[in-house]
């Protein structure tokens, strides 16, 4: 009877715990939650006098787990798991999930928008959500269940799947090869103004040493863009040359709005992949949506 009379702590306070635990900050929990500091501080502290003892020590601008906060980090943090299935399995049961993507805004835009019909086709039980930005997620935290990342495939405590990979090649506007300055060999590119892409600031310089150039050529004057899709789109409209990835490029070079003036291409040293918490993974609809997904890179990748 004594274990059954025993008070169980709050969800509040244990989410913040979690939180605080995972990232070892009790401000970025803060911003995790959506509350200030102050109130994970306080929160803490309630669950700490609930427990009757110390979960975390407090340093200057830091903290760290305690040995009991250490003990008691696994069993919380599989309890809220054990919640978030639960509760993804309740909504597959009476119909109200959904599936939550998230990618940047320029690969939605030029390579998974146009897809998306066809898995409405197949697929027109599953509603599909789509979430685009330009800053890298906490899948977790954010309630994402599918990613589309780039990288080598190393996110801890992510389910990670191969999805297609990329090359680097300079794209233009078929009127820039029309113009009075050409563009028939790498070499020529000194004479044409090359657009950047912020988040790869170096890339034109790694691209033009790979061809066997001088890198000083990207230190001409140019144009800097936030968003690959205008980059691409200043490139469409003749504004300059662009680095174009696979993925991005297909559809307008299928289509003529940009051409390749070059054979040689380099390499990317990653690609993207279909990333899931482990625990979505198993769910019926993610694991549907994300075969479809590898499914739609595959016949690209095999033409």
């Amino acid at each position: 009877m004594g274990l059954m009379n025993l008070s169980l702590p709050g969800l509040t306070g244990l989410r913040a715990f979690e939180a605080a635990a995972r990232h070892l900050s009790f401000a970025r929990a803060a911003e995790e939650l959506h509350v200030t500091p102050t109130a994970i501080s306080h929160q803490i502290r309630k669950l700490e006098d609930q427990l009757g003892l110390k979960l975390f020590q407090r340093r200057i601008r830091a903290v760290d787990l305690t040995r009991e906060g250490e003990a008691y980090l696994p069993p919380v943090r599989a309890a809220f798991e054990d919640l978030r299935q639960a509760t993804a399995k309740l909504r597959g049961v009476h119909g109200g999930g959904a599936v939550t993507v998230s990618t940047t805004t320029s690969l939605a835009a030029k390579w998974l928008l146009p897809r998306l019909g066809d898995f409405q086709a197949q697929h027109p039980d599953i509603e599909v959500r789509l979430t685009t930005t330009t800053k890298l997620v906490d899948l977790v935290a954010d309630g994402i269940d599918i990613g589309i990342r780039y990288g080598r495939g190393n996110w801890p405590g992510m389910h990670a799947e191969w999805l297609m990979a990329e090359d680097i090649f300079p794209v233009c506007s078929p009127a820039l090869l029309e113009g009075a300055r050409p563009l028939l060999r790498p070499e020529d590119l000194a004479q044409h103004t090359l657009l950047h892409l912020s988040l790869y600031p170096d890339e034109w310089q790694h691209w033009l040493t790979a061809a066997g150039l001088p890198a000083r050529l990207a230190a001409g004057p140019g144009l800097t863009f936030d968003l690959n899709l205008m980059v691409l789109a200043a490139a469409a409209d003749g504004l300059g040359v662009a680095l174009g990835r696979t993925a991005y490029v297909e559809a307008d070079l299928a289509a003529g709005r940009l051409v390749k003036p070059f054979d040689f291409v380099m390499p990317a040293e990653a690609g993207f992949y279909v990333v899931t918490p482990q625990t979505q993974a198993m769910r019926p609809d993610v694991a549907r949506f994300a075969g479809w997904l590898r499914g739609a890179a595959g016949r690209v990748a095999g033409g």
